[in-house]
C-alpha cells in the first residue's frame, strides 16, 4: 500500500534525521578538537620568536632600573608591543593594544592579538611581569576552517550514505512484510467478495413476511453479519486500490443517494431498534458516487456502531452539504482531532479496524470537501460535510 510507502519513507527520514544529528555533534566536536591543536600548534611555533623578544624587553628594563636616568624611555619596538605589571596585577605601563590580560596562562590567543607572559628574575622597575604581544594574522586559522567545511561537508555526504545504506537493509524485511501482508489482504478480499455478494443477493430475494418469526430473526442476523463484511470488504479495496482508479466526476443527487444507503443499513439499524429520521432539501455534488458512496457507507456505519439501543439517528441536507447526528457515546473534545487518523480507534467496545473515518477525511480532501465535527459525550455526535 502506498501508505507503507509513505510509512517506510517517513520512519527513513526520521533515522536518518536523528543519524545526521549524532554525526553533526560528533564532527562539531571533532572540529573543536581540531581548532585547538592547531591553535596550539600555531602558538607554541611563535614561543621562541616570542621568548626572544621578552628576553630584550627585560633587558632594556634592566637598564633603565639601573641608570635611574630622568630621560630613559620605555623601550617601543615595530614588530611587538608589550607591557609591565606588578605582583598584584597592576598595569605600570603598557603599549598594548589588547589589555585584557590572562594571569593563569603564560601563552594564549586573545581576539586577534598572541599575548606572551613571562616572569623576570627580579623585579626591574617593579615589574613582576613582562607581556608580550603580536598581532596573529590568522593564516592558520582561515586554513582551519577551509579544512574544517571541506572534510566536515565529505564526512557528512559518506556518513549519510553509509546512514541511507544501513536504513534501506534494516527496512528491507518490514518492507517484505508490508507487500506479503498487502497480497495476504488482496487475495483475502478477493475471496471475501463472491461469497458475500451471494448471500446478500439470495436474502434480498427471500419474501420475509412468509417466514417463521423465528428464521426471520435469524435470517436478519445473517443480513447483518453479511452487509457489515460488505462494508469492511470494500473499506479495504478502497485503501489498497484507491490510486489505481481515477475519479469519474458525475453530478450526485445526494437525497436519492442518502436514501439509498439508508434502505442499505435499514436492517442494521432496526437491530439496535434505531430510528432515522431523514430531513431533504435540493442537493447535488460533482465527484465520483463511488467514493462519495463509501464515504457515507462510513458515516452511518459508525452513526449505528457508536449508537444506543432505542437511540435516533438524524440526516438533514442542504444546498450545500449535509450532517448526519447520532444520539450515541459522543466523542471527547480533546479526542476530536484523532479521529480521523488511520487505525485510530476511541473505543474498544465496539469492532472495526479504525480506517473509517480515515476513508472519509481521504474521500472528502479528494473532492475539496470540508468536514465539521460536533459532539458532547453521551449525548451525541454530529458530522457535517459541506462544499
Amino acid at each position: 500500500m502506498d501508505t507503507n510507502l509513505t510509512s517506510e519513507k517517513s520512519s527513513l527520514i526520521k533515522f536518518l534525521a536523528l543519524y545526521i544529528f549524532l554525526t553533526l555533534i560528533i564532527l562539531i566536536l571533532a572540529s573543536m578538537m581540531y581548532y585547538k591543536f592547531e591553535k596550539e600548534v600555531m602558538l607554541y611555533s611563535r614561543l621562541p620568536k616570542l621568548q626572544e623578544y621578552s628576553k630584550d624587553v627585560i633587558r632594556r628594563i634592566r637598564a633603565m632600573h639601573e641608570s635611574l636616568l630622568e630621560d630613559n624611555y620605555y623601550p617601543r619596538y615595530s614588530t611587538f608591543k608589550s607591557a609591565i605589571y606588578d605582583a598584584d596585577h597592576v598595569k605600570i605601563f603598557s603599549l598594548l593594544e589588547n589589555e585584557h590580560i590572562d594571569f593563569q596562562n603564560f601563552l594564549y590567543k586573545n581576539g586577534s592579538y598572541i599575548h606572551f607572559i613571562k616572569e623576570p628574575s627580579l623585579y626591574y622597575l617593579g615589574a613582576k611581569y613582562v607581556i608580550i604581544e603580536v598581532k596573529d594574522d590568522e593564516i592558520w586559522l582561515h586554513k582551519v576552517y577551509k579544512n574544517i567545511v571541506l572534510f566536515g561537508s565529505l564526512f557528512l555526504l559518506f556518513m549519510g550514505l553509509v546512514g541511507y545504506f544501513l536504513v534501506k537493509q534494516f527496512l528491507k524485511p518490514m518492507k517484505n512484510s508490508f507487500i506479503l501482508l498487502n497480497n495476504f489482504i488482496k487475495d483475502t478480499t478477493h475471496e471475501l467478495n463472491t461469497p458475500v455478494s451471494t448471500i446478500l443477493t439470495n436474502i434480498e430475494t427471500i419474501d420475509k413476511n412468509e417466514l417463521p418469526p423465528k428464521i426471520n430473526k435469524k435470517l436478519n442476523r445473517i443480513e447483518i453479519a453479511a452487509r457489515t463484511i460488505s462494508v469492511i470488504y470494500k473499506d479495504l479495496v478502497y485503501l489498497l486500490l484507491k490510486d489505481k482508479f481515477p475519479s469519474t466526476l458525475e453530478k450526485i443527487d445526494i437525497n436519492a443517494l442518502l436514501s439509498q444507503r439508508i434502505d442499505y443499513f435499514k436492517s442494521m439499524a432496526e437491530s439496535k431498534k434505531i430510528k432515522i429520521s431523514f430531513s431533504q432539501s435540493p442537493c447535488f455534488l460533482e465527484a465520483d458516487k463511488q467514493k462519495i458512496t463509501r464515504l457515507i457507507d462510513n458515516l452511518l456505519s459508525n452513526a449505528i456502531k457508536y449508537n444506543k439501543i432505542g437511540g435516533t439517528i438524524k440526516i438533514k441536507t442542504f444546498s450545500r452539504g449535509f450532517y448526519i447526528e447520532d444520539s450515541g457515546i459522543g466523542i471527547p473534545e480533546e479526542k476530536i482531532g484523532e479521529i480521523f487518523k488511520r487505525y485510530k480507534r476511541l473505543s474498544s467496545s465496539e469492532g472495526g479496524f479504525g480506517i473509517g473515518l480515515h476513508i472519509v477525511l481521504s474521500i472528502a480532501n479528494e473532492f475539496g470537501l470540508k468536514i465539521k465535527v460536533d459532539s458532547k459525550v453521551n449525548q451525541y455526535t454530529r458530522i457535517t460535510i459541506t462544499w
